[in-house]
C-alpha cells in the first residue's frame, strides 16, 4: 500500500477524468482511459500516479497539450485490466 505522501503526490499529477464522447469510445474500443494531468508531469509520473491511485497496470501512455492549455493523458491499461471497470469506479459511466 502506498504511503499517504505518495498518494498526495499522485493526486497532484492526475487532475480529473475526461468524459467526452471520444474518451468514452476509447474506453470501450481501446481499453484506454483519458485524464487531464498536470502540465509539468512526465509520462513516468502519470504512470506511477495511475498505479498508486487506481491499482492498475499501464501498457502505454500518450500525452498531448491541448490548444486550451491543459495536458491530456491517454492511458491504455494492460491485459487483464478493464478501462470500463475503472470508469465505473470513477463514476464516469
Amino acid at each position: 500500500m502506498p504511503s499517504i505522501d505518495e498518494q498526495l503526490k499522485a493526486r497532484r499529477v492526475i487532475l480529473y477524468p475526461i468524459t467526452s464522447e471520444k474518451a468514452m469510445n476509447m474506453i470501450e474500443r481501446e481499453n484506454t482511459i483519458t485524464f487531464a494531468v498536470d502540465i509539468k508531469a512526465s509520462k513516468s509520473d502519470v504512470k506511477r500516479a495511475v498505479k498508486i491511485l487506481y491499482e492498475v497496470e499501464v501498457e502505454d501512455i500518450r500525452t498531448i497539450i491541448t490548444h486550451k492549455g491543459y495536458k491530456k493523458a491517454y492511458i491504455r491499461l494492460a491485459e487483464g485490466y478493464s478501462a470500463s471497470d475503472l470508469a465505473i469506479k470513477l463514476g464516469m459511466i
